[in-house]
């Protein structure tokens, strides 16, 4: 029997770590200043998400999200044990594309060596959180329907660039870091029915759409022309906003609901599954799915501590972490559930 499965995987996060002591002391160029920034501490953070940390790039301009992502696709490759220029499909998720268009696929194809008259298929995609989520169903069609034989997903992020660095900001600065993570999905015989890629489902629900979103410019209102970056009334658009009372109840019930349908439609109970990935947006949103949800909770594996908010890149980053550190093994059956803006949301079932 001919399924899909993740053939390898890879992540990158930046050498630059960023504590919850050291955020509040930073300007918009990333530069600590003497006073603080922002009104906000370690005991704060930490109390409200869990976080500890998280990775920035230098901010010279040297390094855009396609960077992050080939850096990342690279590993990915290399565990897979195949090159570039196998891959037939790019599938890129991001929310902090290297240029309004197009899109960072055909960046990262170029990056990778593989671009040409034959180039591979290239997708962009923006599901922001649940960007990777998206990328596997899409990959795991292409490969099940021989459409593409070697799918390249990426979920990349460069979010330290586009933060409020003041405390008008803060609730959602020192949610985010910088990071990728990549999976390359092919092709693979078995006969065990629990093998490869089991299970995907996504959804959303477009009701939820401005309680967590970016405008950047309002050009269905404005042309750029009208648009005052310096005016402090105005520039508020050019920084995520969002309503966080109503992203964490939406998130708790959308992941519960959504494992539960996976484990429903599967048949699969806990003793079966291995781990328990979920988005890492906020440890507390994943404590309260692991206990609605009734998993088992060491069996739920979070990074969010260390990283902060990656968005599309939280699930392979935090699955190649621990692969790290030895937790997670090869052939090792993972169960990944997601939420994002949108609102969106997703989840797999699929060996490692």
């Amino acid at each position: 029997m001919l399924r899909s499965a993740i053939l390898g995987l890879g992540s990158y996060v930046p050498d630059r770590v960023v504590t919850n002591d050291e955020i509040r002391f930073l300007n918009d160029q990333h530069v600590r200043c003497a006073e603080p920034q922002t009104e906000t501490n370690d005991e704060w953070i930490k109390k409200r998400t869990g976080i500890e940390a998280r990775r920035y790039v230098d901010n010279d301009g040297k390094t855009a999200c396609s960077d992050l992502g080939l850096y990342a696709s690279k590993r990915a490759l290399e565990d897979a044990g195949i090159t570039a220029k196998d891959v037939d499909c790019i599938i890129f998720a991001t929310l902090s594309p290297d240029i309004h268009f197009p899109g960072n696929a055909v960046f990262l194809q170029s990056k990778l060596g593989i671009d040409g008259e034959d180039g591979c298929a290239c997708y962009d995609i923006r599901q922001q959180c649940s960007g990777f989520i998206y990328g596997l169903q899409m990959a795991d069609s292409f490969v099940r329907t021989n459409v593409y034989k070697r799918v390249l997903v990426v979920g990349a992020e460069l979010h330290s660039h586009s933060l409020d660095y003041t405390t008008r900001g803060r609730d959602v600065m020192v949610l985010f870091g910088d990071g990728a993570g990549a999976a390359v999905v092919g092709p693979k015989e078995t006969d065990s029915p629990t093998d490869g890629i089991l299970y995907t489902h996504c959804g959303a629900d477009g009701a939820g759409a401005m309680d967590l979103h970016l405008k950047v410019f309002e050009i269905a209102k404005l042309p750029y022309v009208y648009y005052d970056a310096k005016n402090r009334d105005q520039n508020s658009i050019m920084y995520p906003q969002m309503d966080g009372k109503k992203v964490f109840l939406n998130a708790v019930r959308a992941m519960v609901q959504s494992v539960g349908r996976a484990m429903k439609e599967t048949g699969l109970s806990w003793k079966e599954i291995d781990w328990f990935v979920p988005h890492q947006a906020n440890l507390r949103i994943n404590e309260a799915v692991v206990q609605y949800a009734e998993i088992p909770p060491e069996k739920a594996l979070n990074s969010i501590q260390h990283y902060g908010n990656t968005t599309a890149a939280t699930v392979p980053l935090t699955i190649d972490h621990y692969r790290k550190l030895g937790r997670v093994k090869k052939g090792d059956l993972v169960l990944s559930t997601v939420f994002g803006a949108g609102f969106t949301w997703g989840s797999a079932i699929f060996r490692v």
